[in-house]
């Protein structure tokens, strides 16, 4: 794992938009998997920035991202796919028919998760996958459970996670309760994760998913065992953890 220790949460957007560049940089045809939620909102503003400075081309970039709700199509302003368009895709030069989101309207479900799964292969896999962290170890919507979900699948949200995504919502009883997400093993294969995570109510569950013991109860812990994991976290997140320098390697 490199661990890079942040300030603050602008610091900790900076320097993870600095890796998604120096990627699209090295690889302009790239494919990025990318993700929702508060988490990423401030890389998205900074991809965004250095786009309008000329500095970042998303022209020949693919992305896929990790989840969607189902029941939720793309007009809805709680779509992930209405997230991305609104935060990233319509506010750069990236080619539209090459972003890909999970079709949580989709009549068939279940092939839904076969079909996304078959695309992420015809691309070549996935170059760079950003993660945020949720509270109980969540990754993309690959929730606690008693074994780790290998393909994109479907799966009912967990009362904390509804709880904390109830915010974005008039009233908790419009959060969907199920979802299609981007299986473990999809996000393991992926060259590069970059997992981000900020403030101190993250702090627990940072030290249990890095420094514990690696368990399907802990969704993340899996992550140990990439062979090329980048944590950027601010202060307050690692605030538990045995990070003392702004930067760290454990091998």
């Amino acid at each position: 794992m490199s661990i890079y220790k942040a300030k603050d949460y602008k610091e900790l957007s900076r320097k993870a938009a600095n890796i998604i560049s120096a990627q699209i940089i090295m690889k302009p045809s790239c494919v990025l998997g990318l993700a929702t939620g508060s988490s990423p909102l401030g890389v998205y503003s900074q991809l965004v920035e250095w786009y309008k400075k000329g500095d970042l081309d998303f022209s020949e970039v693919s992305t896929v991202n990790l989840d969607e709700y189902i029941g939720l199509d793309a007009s809805n302003d709680q779509s992930y796919r209405y997230f991305m368009n609104h935060n990233l895709f319509d506010k750069v030069n990236i080619d539209m028919h090459n972003t890909n989101v999970p079709n949580g309207m989709a009549a068939d479900l279940e092939g839904e998760c076969d079909s996304y799964d078959s695309l992420i292969h015809t691309l070549g896999g996935i170059d760079l996958q950003l993660l945020g962290l949720g509270h109980n170890g969540h990754i993309g919507f690959n929730e606690p459970g008693e074994s780790f979900e290998k393909g994109t699948h479907l799966v009912e949200l967990s009362e904390s996670t509804i709880n904390a995504n109830s915010r974005l919502f008039e009233r908790k009883e419009d959060v969907p309760k199920r979802a299609i997400t981007m299986g473990i093993r999809t996000i393991m294969q992926a060259g590069i994760v970059l997992l981000i995570a900020s403030g101190k109510d993250k702090a627990d569950i940072v030290r249990e998913a890095f420094w514990g013991k690696i368990t399907p109860e802990v969704p993340a812990s899996v992550l140990q065992l990439h062979k090329n994991l980048i944590i950027v976290a601010d202060e307050e997140a690692l605030s538990k953890s045995p990070v003392t320098d702004n930067y760290t390697v454990i091998r």
